[in-house]
């Protein structure tokens, strides 16, 4: 072999040649057969087959170092991937959990805590109580708005008088739940707010031609029955508080449907063309408190306020502000909820929340309870948790 020997003429067809122009040229000068020839015309002095070895030998190192770093760097990214699967999941299933958690006390530690104002410290004013209330959920909206941690549509008066038949229930709704919460046991309140779910259906029925089947119609009927052993065996029966829940169950059952009916022309006001949970909290709260002091005024809790010694205990504000920020938190927890899980979940959910708060009301405020009505209560819980089974069906 001679060192004059040229390569332009070689013909090969392996993949490490690359085709510039039509013409043939070695793509890598690293390459396995290019070091070999290199090696035959340049030392003549040594074996073809010495060269061949160290040229084989050095490509495969090469190859070898070259493998082992893709498979190390894709095992990284594997791993890598792996922990953020980990996360996600663990965020998946914790998500509903906790949401559920936050909604379910939240419920409950407020009928507790309003029970505590208008029974343990035997405050009268449950119009004043509301007002407190729904002035700390305006605040609290306004600052989070104002930090962009919520949105909220900018109220108009167009807006204003549309949603005004809804917000008159509304303040009727809060005021006659205050009044009857005074008056009844938590655990009896409970039960008689499932007639709010008949009144509902009817009301669907008749407005909306929306029909219910069998299994609601017979989880409706168990409500009923409930309600009536409830109030016969009811051993602190008052007839008064008993007038004041049937009012609430009627108003609660009219604002579910006005609102069914209002959502629509008011979503066409917004400029959005929607109408989210914290804006309609802002609206409801914010509108609900001219109204307020106009029923205080016309009641004169004004002068029972001034005068009555618990709003000089610092430990009842305390305890009425805590309930302000319940009522605010179970709507967006209620929010947060829905978004993790669906509708029938949170329906079935609230049902369930009735239990716990009912005993927890017959415990804390040693409620004398009689075996039949404590079956009434029960046979009421059942009949709840049916009548939602009945409604996903």
């Amino acid at each position: 072999m001679s060192s004059d020997c040229k390569l332009d003429s070689v013909n090969c067809e392996d993949p490490e040649f690359e085709s510039l122009n039509g013409t043939i040229t070695f793509g890598k000068k690293g390459s396995l057969v290019y070091k070999i020839l290199d090696g035959i015309l340049k030392q003549g002095n040594r074996s073809f087959i010495n060269i061949a070895t160290d040229a084989v030998r050095s490509a495969t190192i090469n190859r070898f170092s070259r493998s082992n770093r893709a498979t190390f760097s894709g095992d990284v990214n594997d791993g890598n991937d792996e922990d953020e699967q980990r996360v996600h999941g663990f965020e998946r299933k914790s998500g509903p959990l906790l949401s559920g958690m936050a909604y379910c006390i939240s419920s409950c530690s407020m009928i507790l805590l309003n029970k505590i104002v208008l029974s343990s410290y035997g405050f009268n004013a449950g119009i004043s109580l509301m007002f407190y209330q729904n002035l700390i959920s305006v605040a609290v909206v306004i600052i989070l708005r104002l930090f962009g941690i919520v949105s909220t549509e900018k109220l108009s008066w167009k807006l204003i008088r549309v949603w005004l038949p809804v917000n008159m229930i509304f303040v009727g709704m809060l005021v006659t739940g205050m009044y009857s919460l005074k008056y009844i046991n938590i655990a009896m309140v409970t039960i008689l707010k499932n007639i709010t779910n008949i009144m509902t259906a009817v009301g669907e029925l008749y407005i909306f031609k929306k029909h219910q089947n069998q299994k609601v119609w017979t989880a409706m009927l168990l409500m009923i029955i409930s309600a009536v052993s409830g109030g016969i065996t009811d051993l602190s029966f008052d007839a008064v508080g008993y007038t004041w829940q049937l009012m609430n169950c009627v108003l609660t059952a009219s604002y579910s449907l006005t609102l069914r009916r209002v959502m629509d022309k008011a979503k066409q006001l917004t400029r959005s063309g929607s109408l989210n949970e914290v804006s309609m909290v802002l609206l409801n709260n914010a509108l609900s408190l001219p109204f307020a002091i106009f029923l205080i005024l016309l009641f004169g809790e004004w002068e029972y306020v001034y005068n009555v010694d618990v709003v000089r205990m610092p430990m009842f504000w305390v305890v009425a502000t805590a309930s302000g920020l319940l009522g605010l938190a179970i709507s967006f927890t209620s929010m947060w909820f829905l978004n993790q899980t669906s509708p029938t979940t949170y329906s079935l959910v609230g049902s369930l929340n009735k239990i716990p708060i009912s005993v927890a009301g017959v415990l804390l405020f040693n409620v004398p309870v009689s075996s039949s009505n404590l079956f009434s209560i029960l046979f009421g819980l059942f009949a709840g948790v049916f009548f939602a089974r009945a409604k996903m069906s």
